[in-house]
């Protein structure tokens, strides 16, 4: 349960690092194309903002995943 613990919070810090990343770039989130999803406007998607919620982005949260895995791993050779 403990190493469940710690892969979330690597997927949790490494979305939030992404995010404002994808901020920072200009790139949509998910976030920006599900509000627009509750509106008339339908939602304009460049090759890179594709890019990156198809590809980058999921490929991130899987590093993140892997950074929570480790720091467990480590974390139990020290008890």
């Amino acid at each position: 349960m403990i190493r469940l613990y710690f892969i979330g919070l690597g997927i949790l810090i490494t979305a939030i690092l992404a995010n404002a990343l994808a901020g920072k770039l200009g790139l949509k989130s998910w976030y920006d194309v599900l509000t627009t999803l509750g509106t008339a406007q339908k939602p304009t998607l460049h090759s890179l903002d594709v890019l990156w919620l198809i590809v980058v982005y999921p490929l991130t949260l899987g590093l993140g995943y892997r950074l929570g895995a480790l720091i467990y791993q480590k974390l139990m050779l020290l008890l």
